[in-house]
């Protein structure tokens, strides 16, 4: 269980390039607050790259995550990999109780969220993004139509952080990988 093996995992099984984009941000995040919360950075990155690599294959809950559950089994991910990846889909049977599950939920919607505040920057830069924008678009139901408001709010005191410092973490977290995220 290496990131190598996890990227050539999900390039396999993801061709789109903006929902491989999604998952390279949400590995960093998750890089980031395993620095923070003194955890495995390679485990948490890998949790965070991996967690949607299913998604094009089966794209309705709750075949996604399930079966790309089963595909990390066969290929040996840890328990505590696919249990945090399960957990990110709300499935009552599969409650975030670790703090690797609670970071992967409170991350997921919110990078998505952050690509999209950054694209309508003039220089489409995350580094142009600040957290008073990013609340303000998080009111505007029509901005990222398809993020979910309620999981970025309860991911945020899931994890027991408050929001406005766990928008500018993240900004920050993928600020230090902007280049590689084509931000």
């Amino acid at each position: 269980m290496n990131r190598e093996s996890a990227l050539v995992l999900m390039h396999e099984y993801t061709q789109n390039e903006s929902l491989r984009k999604h998952m390279l941000c949400v590995e960093t995040a998750m890089r980031a607050y395993a620095i923070k919360f003194n955890q495995d950075e390679e485990a948490w990155g890998i949790a965070g790259l991996l967690h949607d690599f299913d998604y094009e294959k089966f794209q309705t809950v709750p075949d996604h995550p399930l079966k790309g559950s089963e595909i990390l089994k066969e290929h040996v991910y840890s328990d505590e990999i696919r249990i945090a990846i399960l957990g990110h889909a709300s499935l009552p049977e599969y409650p975030r109780e670790s703090l690797m599950a609670k970071t992967l939920f409170a991350c997921d919607e919110l990078c998505g969220f952050l690509v999209a505040c950054s694209l309508v920057k003039p220089d489409k830069k995350i580094a142009s993004v600040e957290v008073s924008s990013v609340k303000k678009k998080l009111k505007d139901k029509a901005f990222a139509r398809n993020v979910s408001r309620e999981d970025i709010l309860n991911g945020s005191a899931e994890l027991g952080v408050n929001l406005d410092d766990h928008i500018q973490f993240v900004i920050d977290a993928m600020k230090a990988n902007a280049e590689m995220l084509g931000l």
